[in-house]
């Protein structure tokens, strides 16, 4: 990931950013569990994964406990992409 990528996290939504911050601390999840998580609405946290993925900053697995579902997790990133959400 470039700095570039840190600049674009910068400028998502606030949402984006929190769904961010969930996968961060929480470690992979389902849809499901950062709707928990982050008290968004199902919708809210659909367009949040959306942008991330457009972003390149988060990947989505299949989750083997139900294949339904999709697990979502922080891709490898330097720490300017840390330091861009945080501001």
């Amino acid at each position: 990931m470039t700095e570039s990528d840190g600049e674009e996290i910068a400028d998502l939504p606030p949402s984006a950013k929190l769904v961010y911050k969930v996968l961060e601390y929480d470690g992979p999840l389902t849809q499901k569990g950062i709707v928990e998580e982050s008290m968004l609405s199902a919708r809210t946290v659909r367009y949040a994964l959306e942008r991330l993925d457009e972003v390149g900053v988060i990947e989505e697995d299949v989750y083997f406990a139900d294949a339904r579902q999709n697990l979502y997790e922080i891709t490898d990133q330097p720490a300017e992409a840390d330091a861009a959400v945080s501001d």
